[in-house]
């Protein structure tokens, strides 16, 4: 008997547009899966491998829960943690291949290793949806945000790597005109560190203008897609509310916050829609939450159930999922509800929550001196640090293993 779907199955069916991803490398999914099982109790186990093993079928790809993949910095990152005597390894072998390579040099190789491996699990996905699903969002470096050439040739070179790589840009004002270029070129997109409706709509607009001058020249686009990520847990707590909320008097709770999140990403699809854009919105850093009597709630999950969107899952909200979710049913419709008149008007008080409802709340420039922005870039680029450094480790352990001992004579 098979086992009963998961919450987060049973999340995929409100809508035949929902689209769940995997938010880590596929490079560390067999590890979380054999945690996962080895922390339940020993007559759950077999129970629990079942359902985990409808997540990711290498052999039948479109039975698989998964339909893309989103990686970052720090994801990639976890993938060198998970296995760091093979990753040594595997440095020290191309420092040997290339002497002259600088650690960043080597750090960009094993980056762009981990992409390629991790997007090579998803091409049984992205070639039976004839190019449809399966993409893996691979990330610029995250400390060159505001180097527009830079980025362009990361993106370039990440692109090469394999046809079902989608390259992860950040919402900068430099950001939005190398999605266009990318666009044009028919590379698929992921615009990422993006938080608020005026970042959305900008890039959505670039998306379009590329698209267009794509089709201009007869560039092919059969495995072109553009995603636009809101990183909505990231814009709850990274920003101004606690500062304004204790400046101007008023209480936000958990469920107010929660509802600023869900309004921005609903009037962006709702943009989207109606403007007649191609690109398909896509929410991240969701969280559990809020409490209602007495209750957890899933409201990134409940409000949105339904809806033509992505919904990338790291293993940690997995597993927030499928605990908080048990008796929870979903609502198809869930997305179409309309936000509370009270709630709206009491966020329309706070300037943060303004200027990322407006579609014209902040100009391009803003979008790089986005408090969320700052704090993230900041947190991905430390993340990048440790990778590089991780790689002069391996080099210098390896010169060490290689010291002569010259015996000293009496």
């Amino acid at each position: 008997m098979a086992a009963e779907k998961s919450p987060l199955e049973r999340f995929n069916e409100t809508g035949e547009n929902v689209e769940i991803w995997w938010d880590s490398s596929p490079l560390v999914f067999e590890s979380w899966k054999k945690q996962r099982i080895k922390s339940k109790p020993l007559e759950e186990r077999d129970k629990e491998e079942e359902v985990l093993d409808r997540y990711y079928i290498s052999d039948k790809p479109m039975e698989q829960l998964f339909r893309g993949v989103t990686t970052n910095p720090p994801l990639s990152g976890a993938v060198i943690k998970d296995d760091p005597a093979f990753w040594k390894e595997w440095v020290i072998e191309k420092k040997r291949q290339n002497p002259d390579a600088s650690t960043h040099e080597l750090w960009w190789m094993m980056y762009k290793e981990v992409v390629k491996r991790g997007a090579e699990k998803y091409l049984g996905v992205f070639r039976a949806s004839n190019y449809k699903y399966g993409y893996l969002s691979g990330q610029v470096d995250p400390r060159d945000y505001e180097n527009e050439e830079a980025m362009k040739q990361q993106a370039l070179e990440l692109a090469s790597l394999s046809s079902n790589v989608m390259i992860k840009i950040p919402g900068t004002e430099q950001g939005v005109r190398v999605i266009k270029f990318l666009t044009s070129k028919g590379i698929p997109t992921n615009c990422t560190l993006a938080f608020v409706l005026p970042q959305f709509v900008a890039v959505a607009h670039a998306v379009k203008e590329g698209l267009e001058e794509a089709k201009k020249n007869g560039v092919d686009l059969s495995m072109w897609r553009s995603v636009i990520t809101s990183m909505t847990g990231r814009y709850e707590a990274l920003g101004n509310f606690q500062k304004e909320s204790e400046e101007l008097g008023i209480e936000l709770t958990e469920a107010d916050i929660r509802w600023a999140s869900i309004a921005i990403f609903k009037k962006a699809m709702k943009y989207l829609e109606e403007n007649g854009l191609p690109s398909k919105m896509l929410i991240c850093s969701m969280r559990s939450g809020p409490v209602v009597n007495g209750k957890k709630r899933l409201w990134h999950f409940e409000k949105l159930a339904g809806a033509n969107a992505v919904f990338t899952c790291p293993p940690k909200y997995i597993n927030e999922v499928d605990k908080y979710g048990v008796d929870i049913e979903f609502d198809p419709d869930g997305w179409k509800e309309e936000i509370p008149e009270e709630i709206l008007d009491k966020l329309m008080k706070f300037q943060y929550f303004r200027e990322a409802y407006d579609p014209k709340g902040l100009e391009p420039p803003q979008f790089n001196t986005h408090p969320s922005t700052i704090a993230t870039a900041k947190q991905f680029g430390g993340a990048t640090d440790e990778m590089e450094n991780f790689v002069v480790e391996a080099i210098k352990s390896a010169d060490v293993s290689k010291r002569r001992v010259i015996p000293v004579s009496v």
